[in-house]
């Protein structure tokens, strides 16, 4: 992958984060983040999953050894593998919790999931509710636990957010959704 194909999927990933992760409120934690520019954009090469493994090894061992005021989290975009089929990406996710048991980073960072196919079980792939998941390139969301523990005591109402995400998906419906990536808005 060229420099400038890698610059393009990061301008695409942040304009995802800022435009539907921000911009709809689907995650309250991302702006701070977001804002001072404590986000890895980490664009992976890989053409196969035993290379994106390396690549994940790779980031888990860049983000525990950070420090969390220069990165508090990363986002591991891999453009080439499993962009076209979700359930092979959704089995990797075993992978990289295996991954992390294997570098002893259990407890220390979680991985979240992000596609462009994203389907929550039980759901349709049309679904609106997938899309809080779904982004332009398959990613893995490495998160550092105590990131986490700090957000969910200062937003102690944590499990209403994925309520709240379906409620927005629901209201915005998939034209508001098109709308978003047309940076329009709704009448």
């Amino acid at each position: 992958m060229e420099r400038s194909e890698a610059e393009e999927v990061v301008v695409a990933t942040r304009t995802w984060l800022e435009r539907a992760v921000i911009g709809l409120n689907l995650c309250p934690f991302a702006k701070a983040v977001h804002l001072g520019e404590r986000i890895r954009y980490a664009v992976s090469v890989a053409d196969t999953p035993d290379e994106l493994r390396a690549d994940l090894v790779d980031e888990l061992k860049t983000l525990a050894a950070a420090d969390p005021a220069e990165i508090e989290t990363t986002l591991l975009i891999h453009p080439r593998v499993f962009a076209a089929d979700f359930l092979d990406y959704n089995d990797f996710l075993e992978v990289a919790d295996e991954t992390l048991e294997d570098l002893d980073l259990v407890g220390e960072i979680q991985v979240a999931s992000f596609h462009p196919r994203y389907q929550f079980a039980g759901t349709e792939p049309d679904d609106i509710e997938n899309y809080t998941n779904r982004s332009p390139y398959p990613m893995l969301h490495l998160l550092r636990e105590s990131s986490v523990d700090a957000a969910v005591a200062a937003f102690p109402d944590t499990e209403q957010i994925y309520e709240k995400n379906i409620e927005t998906m629901r209201a915005l419906g998939q034209e508001g959704w098109r709308r978003l990536w047309l940076g329009k808005k709704k009448p």
